[in-house]
C-alpha cells in the first residue's frame, strides 16, 4: 500500500519515482486526500532533486487526466494549438489563428486572462463587444467544424490537479522548476486535445525566463515531454526584451492585431506572427519550412487571414464592425505624454515595468479578482536602439483614472535607459526546437 509520507522521502532523498507512485500524489491531492502541507513538501523535493524525462511525463499525463479532456480526434491530424510563456504586448494569438486555419487547419484554444504584467488572451477578446469567451462543448465543437477556429477561456474542469498545485507552488517558491513549469504547461495542451502544438518561449526582462540558455531547456523539456506524449511539437525562443508590437492594453492590442491583419503594420509583431504560424502549418501539413512560410506570407497579404478573423469573431458572437473599423473601439477618458529626458539612444526597455505600468493604469490585474478596464494601456512611440531628443514623444498612456498617470509615469522612466552610442541589435527569434 502506498503512503504519501514515502513517495516525499524517496523523492527527497534523490530516488525516482515510478508511475504508480506519481499517479497516486495526483489522483490524491486532486480529490482532497492529501493534505497541502504533504504536497507542498513534495513539491519542494521535485524542486531540489529535479525528475527524470519519464517522471515528468507521468506527472504531465497524470494532471492532463485529472479532469475534462478534449476530444478533437474527429480532424484528425489538424487540430493545432499555440502556447506562449506570457509577456507585454503578446497579442499572437489574435494573429496566428486566423492564419492557421485560413490554411486549413483547425485552430483550438483554451486561454487565460491576464495577472500581474502579463496580459491574457481572452481579456483581449472580451475588449470585442459581444465576443463570448464560454461555449458549451457542444458549441465548440460546432464552431471548429463550420469555421474551424474557437478560442474560449479555460473551462472549470480543465486539469484540476494543475490549478491545486499552481497556487500551492506560488505561495511556496516552488515555481521555477523546470519539471513543474513543463507539467503545468504541457498538462493543459495535453488536455485540450490538440495534435499540433507550438510554444512560444519567451527570453529577457519581461518573461519568465531571463536567459536564452534557461529559456531553451524549459523549451526543450516541453518539446520532448510532447513527442513523448504522441504530439507533433516545435518552440521558439522569442525576445521579451522589450514588449511585442507598440500596443499595451486589450482593446489596444486588438486594435493593432487587426492592423497586422490588414497589412498596415509590417514590424517585429508580424515577424514573430509569421514565425509562429510557419512552424504550427510545417508540422500540420508536413511542409517544408520554406514552403510553409511562403504560404503564411501569401495568406496575410492576401487578406484571406483578415477574413477568417471576421468569421470567426462573428461565430462567437463579436461585433464585427470592430475588425472593420477599429476606430469604433471606445478611447479611455484620459490621455497622457511621456517625454525622453534627454538626447541619445534608448539602450533598454525594461518590459516587466513597463507592464506593470499598464497594469496600474487599469489594463491588468494584480488579482484573479480585479476589473481591468479594456481602454487602458500604452502606446509605444519608441523602442529599443531608437535615437530621441529631449521632450520627444516616448509613448502615450491611457486611463479611466487620472491619478494612475503619475505612478506609470514614473515605472516608464526607470524603465527605460539611454546612451549616447547606439546598441547592439537583440535577437527577435534566438532559436527553433524541434
Amino acid at each position: 500500500m502506498l503512503h504519501t509520507v514515502d513517495i516525499i522521502r524517496k523523492k527527497r532523498d534523490g530516488g525516482e519515482l515510478t508511475d504508480e507512485e506519481i499517479r497516486f500524489f495526483v489522483d490524491g491531492y486532486t480529490a482532497g486526500d492529501i493534505p497541502d502541507y504533504q504536497a507542498a513538501a513534495l513539491m519542494m523535493a521535485i524542486y531540489y532533486q529535479g525528475m527524470s524525462r519519464r517522471e515528468t511525463v507521468t506527472l504531465t499525463d497524470a494532471m492532463a487526466h485529472s479532469g475534462d479532456t478534449v476530444d478533437l480526434s474527429r480532424y484528425g491530424e489538424l487540430s493545432a494549438d499555440k502556447h506562449s510563456t506570457g509577456g507585454v504586448g503578446d497579442k499572437t494569438s489574435l494573429i496566428v489563428a486566423p492564419i492557421v486555419v485560413a490554411l486549413g487547419g483547425k485552430m483550438t484554444k483554451m486561454s487565460g486572462r491576464g495577472l500581474g504584467h502579463t496580459g491574457g488572451t481572452v481579456d483581449k477578446l472580451e475588449s470585442i463587444p459581444g465576443y463570448r469567451t464560454s461555449l458549451s462543448t457542444e458549441e465548440f465543437l460546432r464552431q471548429i467544424d463550420e469555421v474551424g477556429l474557437a478560442v474560449i477561456g479555460q473551462t472549470g474542469n480543465l486539469t484540476p490537479a494543475d490549478k491545486k498545485l499552481y497556487a500551492l507552488r506560488d505561495v511556496t517558491a516552488t515555481v521555477d522548476s523546470i519539471p513543474l513549469i513543463t507539467a503545468s504547461i504541457m498538462s493543459k495542451k495535453l488536455a485540450a486535445g490538440s495534435h499540433n502544438i507550438v510554444l512560444d518561449v519567451k527570453v529577457g526582462s519581461g518573461a519568465f525566463m531571463k536567459t536564452p540558455e534557461q529559456a531553451e531547456e524549459l523549451a526543450r523539456a516541453m518539446v520532448d515531454i510532447g513527442k513523448d506524449c504522441g504530439r507533433n511539437m516545435a518552440a521558439l525562443i522569442t525576445s521579451m526584451d522589450v514588449p511585442l508590437g507598440n500596443a499595451i492594453g486589450n482593446a489596444l492590442e486588438a486594435q493593432e492585431a487587426i492592423a497586422v491583419l490588414k497589412g498596415e503594420n509590417n514590424g517585429a509583431l508580424r515577424d514573430v506572427c509569421e514565425a509562429l504560424s510557419t512552424q504550427i502549418v510545417s508540422l500540420t501539413f508536413g511542409w517544408s519550412p520554406d514552403e510553409a512560410a511562403r504560404r503564411v506570407r501569401e495568406t496575410l497579404d492576401s487578406g484571406a487571414a483578415l477574413a477568417k478573423m471576421r468569421e470567426w469573431i462573428a461565430a462567437q458572437g463579436g461585433d464585427v464592425a470592430y475588425v472593420d473599423d477599429p476606430s469604433q473601439f471606445p478611447a479611455a477618458p484620459y490621455a497622457r505624454e511621456v517625454l525622453a529626458p534627454c538626447d541619445g539612444y534608448i539602450t533598454k526597455m525594461d518590459a516587466e515595468q513597463i507592464g506593470h505600468a499598464a497594469v496600474l493604469l487599469g489594463a491588468g490585474r494584480l488579482t484573479k479578482e480585479d476589473t481591468i478596464d479594456h481602454r487602458a494601456g500604452i502606446v509605444l512611440h519608441r523602442t529599443r536602439g531608437d535615437r530621441v531628443c529631449k521632450g520627444d514623444v516616448l509613448c502615450m498612456l491611457y486611463s479611466g483614472n487620472e491619478d494612475a498617470f503619475a505612478q506609470a509615469t514614473a515605472l516608464i522612466e526607470r524603465a527605460i535607459i539611454y546612451q549616447t552610442d547606439k546598441p547592439t541589435d537583440i535577437p527577435l527569434i534566438y532559436s527553433i526546437v524541434r
